[in-house]
């Protein structure tokens, strides 16, 4: 567990920054002392750091929250373009630091600006940011979402969690078996019912989500029992691959 002032010093967010976002519901610590100190662990450092990245891609604080708490949340697609943003923005600093050790050793010889070019960086940042924003599901789920009180937000989740849970009670039996699919079934007609349409090709994005680690999967089998996380993802692959 770290406190408030170690993630503050780690990674450059304010203290008050770090409490606004727990006050709007975009990170909450995983505890707090009885004497009022905020204490983050592993889940919401991660959380933290996808909250960064929408924040460089321009998105607003209750958009990222709603991303975030979405279902449709791909944790390994916003990891890939963290890298590559990241990726470019130190080629970007190298040519700077290129330059300028030029500039300091021979003197200007022609003014080329060409370093100083963002232009690259600005155009994927606006790529990415457009493909969590204009897909179909998108739509569908902010216009679900309007009117919604932050309880009622909670509530679905809440109910979405526990119908992932009721896989932990079945993980004795084969992912195919005749009830394990109908488990899977009720899942994709909660999604469909809840959020936007669930297909299979997003259910199998879905399920591979749910198993590939991180936050998700943990929070899955705190709620199921060890594992349940995993056996819903095969549990998945078994009944998309049958589609």
């Amino acid at each position: 567990m770290m406190t408030v002032h170690e993630v503050s010093r780690m990674t450059g967010v304010s203290i008050r920054a770090l409490h606004h976002y727990d006050r709007i519901g975009l990170l909450h610590p995983a505890e707090v002392t009885q004497a009022g100190y905020r204490l983050y662990d592993d889940t919401a450092l991660e959380r933290l750091q996808h909250i960064l990245l929408f924040k460089e891609l321009q998105f607003p604080l209750k958009e990222i929250r709603s991303i975030l708490d979405s279902p449709w949340f791909a944790r390994d697609k916003a990891l890939e373009q963290q890298i590559t943003l990241l990726q470019m923005k130190k080629e970007h600093l190298e040519n700077l630091i290129d330059l300028a050790r030029g500039i300091k050793m021979m003197g200007v010889k022609s003014l080329d600006f060409k370093a100083f070019d963002t232009k690259k960086i600005d155009e994927y940042a606006a790529q990415a940011k457009a493909s969590w924003g204009t897909t179909a599901e998108y739509r569908e789920f902010e216009e679900k979402s309007k009117g919604r009180t932050k309880e009622e937000e909670q509530r679905l989740g809440t109910g979405l969690m526990a119908v992932l849970a009721e896989f932990g009670t079945l993980k004795d039996r084969s992912p195919s078996d005749s009830m394990v699919q109908e488990q899977v079934r009720k899942l994709q007609a909660y999604i469909s019912e809840h959020y936007y349409r669930c297909s299979n090709e997003i259910l199998a994005s879905l399920g591979g989500m749910y198993a590939g680690g991180g936050s998700m999967t943990q929070n899955i089998n705190a709620a199921g029992g060890e594992g349940t996380a995993e056996f819903a993802g095969e549990a998945i692959q078994a009944y998309c691959s049958q589609a």
